[in-house]
């Protein structure tokens, strides 16, 4: 079975956050987690989104924050094109989501991903093959 799982934007950020309790723990964990055993996928889109938040947000300096997004990119990371951009409309209007979270799902399904972990979208939900799971749940 394949256990790839996609990994959103707020499992970084939450990792980076000392604020953040229990999710920092949890999140440092799965980060730990799909480094050891390369089973975690990002896309480009997550690694920007990640470099915006951390150095707007929680104050990590943009040397910090770009030293992470290098050791992020070690994992396997789907770029973001005209087809996954298409796809992403195309899941945008039929299951209704933000045109940002159908980019997400449309770079999981491409990367083959059976798993979306992400607190942004309703847990248990399966949108183009890819299960959405709320770790903070």
């Amino acid at each position: 079975m394949n256990d790839r799982a996609f990994l959103d934007t707020n499992i970084l950020i939450y990792a980076a956050d000392a604020d953040a309790g229990d999710k920092q723990a949890r999140a440092q964990a799965i980060l730990r987690d799909a480094i050891a055993t390369r089973m975690g996928v990002l896309s480009t889109q997550i690694l920007q989104e990640y470099f915006v938040v951390a150095t707007r947000k929680l104050g990590v300096s943009p040397v910090d924050a770009r030293r992470n997004v290098e050791l992020l990119a070690t994992l396997e990371v789907v770029a973001v094109d005209v087809e996954r951009i298409l796809g992403a409309i195309d899941l945008h209007r039929l299951h209704s989501l933000s045109f940002w979270d159908a980019l997400v799902v449309r770079c999981a399904s491409a990367a083959g991903c059976t798993r979306l972990l992400s607190e942004d979208l309703q847990a248990g939900q399966v949108i183009d093959g890819v299960r959405v799971e709320n770790p903070f749940a």
